[in-house]
């Protein structure tokens, strides 16, 4: 599990960390939360649909979301729930 943290060179590793079967659940910044708060730097944002297309090919997607999240901070964020396929 991840959360608010980016650093893109660290996928391919999180990918092949995980076991077959195991799970990914990732979130983080994305783009459009420069104008709600920190981070800014769109070195920490993810650009829209990036999380989901660093995992295409790589695993199952069972959820993802893109949205602006308006509990506690605001932020706008996008979320992933992903399996390595059994093999």
């Amino acid at each position: 599990m991840v959360t608010n943290y980016l650093h893109r060179p660290l996928f391919l590793h999180l990918f092949e960390a995980l076991a077959a079967g195991g799970v990914l659940i990732y979130e983080t910044f994305s783009d459009g939360n420069q104008l709600l708060g920190r981070p800014r730097n769109p070195d920490y944002l993810l650009k829209s649909g990036e999380l989901l297309e660093q995992v295409k090919g790589r695993l199952e997607v069972n959820a993802y979301e893109e949205l602006c999240v308006i509990q506690n901070n605001r932020a706008v964020v996008q979320r992933i729930c992903a399996v390595k396929a059994a093999r």
